[in-house]
């Protein structure tokens, strides 16, 4: 029944449908999709169903499906399909994987015909899949429906749609410390001058996510190399390899002596490898493309945050209409540090600083550690409540710091602040 529903609102809707932000998918795009065969159709992995053993208090089968933009090729993708896994076979929960789905209505397909396969718990991981989900969870309130870094759970008013996030700008704030120490130690050797300190940045929109981190990762470099600076440029598509490589590229003959990323595949920290130029990676380790440049990598480990929803499935328990998973919680990460190439004392500041975080004295914004046009900011009104008009609704500095990700999981730090440099916002 619900597939026929489906058919009949596609046939009405698609012309008035849009995807929410723009993916210039490995496999296919919402602009594209319709030109998909059978060979490149979205691939779709299982549990056995033999595994699954826990039932909701009604006593039905927790059954999850997750629909993922890219595949295991992407960083960001397998770094959710990784804890997908995990949090479903440590609770023996039969789960679906759909992979390879587009910011279109290819989401809102998906997530029925993971429905109809009896998921009870239905998960999506793209900014641009989220009106898709919330299309779903109006059709189906039976059953929950959440989603990765959307930001109009708390305006929608559902109870069976969820937006979640973690505070990801402290990862990278600490992956920035990393870069800091390698900045100094390649002055302390000679090998660039102070005033050389320029990082690099590849980044796929201009979304306050991206700005986010890469705002958060230059506050962290220049907390310890005060003369850093940072050239920014954007790919317009989250997993681009070709053109994340020739961006990582292009800073690097601009001067830019170490690379950081916001995208999703090996291009940046491959052509970093080949130059020799030390890279800060994201959501997990790149050291096998590049051992003799990878430094660390910061990352959201989104077990806790799943297996907190199939935990509230089980139990009929109402899951956060928006969580932000914390160092705390065990939700912000960092990988080892490669030793053969980190600064020496990387992970002992690193640990120091990230205790600092912990214990409150140290905010990642603080508003006294970066200016805006020369000022500095005592006061900013944010669009936390994402208006279509854009009107900016939320007072977000106190006690001295932007306070991101407090309002709303998804993040809402869209500043441009002096020493960052872009070279192009197209995206």
């Amino acid at each position: 029944m619900k597939k026929l529903v489906a058919w009949l609102l596609t046939a009405t809707m698609a012309l008035s449908l849009a995807a929410c932000g723009g993916s210039g998918s490995a496999a296919s795009t919402s602009s594209d999709a319709a030109e998909e065969t059978e060979e490149t159709a979205a691939e779709e992995e299982a549990a056995p169903a033999e595994d699954a053993k826990e039932e909701t208090a009604e006593g039905q089968t927790v059954k999850a499906g997750f629909i993922f933009l890219h595949d295991e090729n992407s960083t960001y993708d397998l770094n959710f399909m990784n804890a997908a896994k995990e949090a479903c076979e440590s609770m023996g929960v039969e789960y679906i994987i759909k992979t390879n789905i587009p910011e279109g209505q290819e989401c809102y397909d998906a997530a029925l015909e993971l429905a109809d396969e009896g998921c009870n718990f239905i998960f999506a991981d793209s900014f641009g899949h989220e009106d898709f989900m919330i299309q779903a969870a109006k059709e189906i309130p039976e059953v929950q429906f959440a989603h990765a870094t959307g930001t109009k759970a708390h305006t929608e008013g559902l109870d069976n749609y969820h937006n979640a996030f973690a505070d990801i700008f402290q990862g990278r704030y600490l992956a920035g410390v990393a870069a800091g120490m390698k900045l100094n130690e390649m002055i302390e050797k000679g090998e660039i001058t102070a005033e050389e300190a320029k990082i690099g940045y590849v980044g796929a929109f201009t979304y306050a996510e991206v700005i986010s981190g890469y705002t958060s990762f230059f506050l962290g470099a220049r907390s310890i190399c005060p003369t850093a600076t940072m050239e920014v440029t954007f790919t317009g598509s989250w997993y681009d390899e070709t053109a994340e490589k020739e961006g990582a590229n292009k800073l690097i003959s601009n001067g830019c002596k170490l690379i950081s990323q916001h995208a999703d595949s090996m291009g940046a920290p491959t052509a970093c490898e080949t130059a020799g130029v030390p890279n800060v990676s994201y959501n997990g380790s790149t050291e096998s493309v590049a051992p003799n440049t990878f430094i660390v990598s910061s990352r959201i480990d989104w077990t806790p945050y799943l297996t907190h929803c199939l935990e509230c499935v089980r139990d009929g328990a109402a899951i956060e209409t928006d969580w932000t998973g914390t160092l705390a919680t065990g939700s912000v990460k960092l990988t080892d540090v490669n030793a053969n190439v980190a600064a020496e004392g990387t992970q002992e500041k690193i640990d120091e600083i990230k205790a600092q975080i912990e214990d409150g004295s140290l905010q990642v914004f603080d508003t006294s550690t970066f200016t805006v046009e020369g000022a500095t900011l005592d006061s900013f009104m944010a669009d936390v409540d994402t208006d279509p008009a854009y009107e900016k609704d939320t007072e977000v500095i106190k006690d001295g710091a932007f306070h991101e990700s407090e309002f709303r999981s998804a993040p809402y730090f869209d500043l441009q602040i002096d020493g960052i440099t872009l070279l192009d916002t197209a995206f």
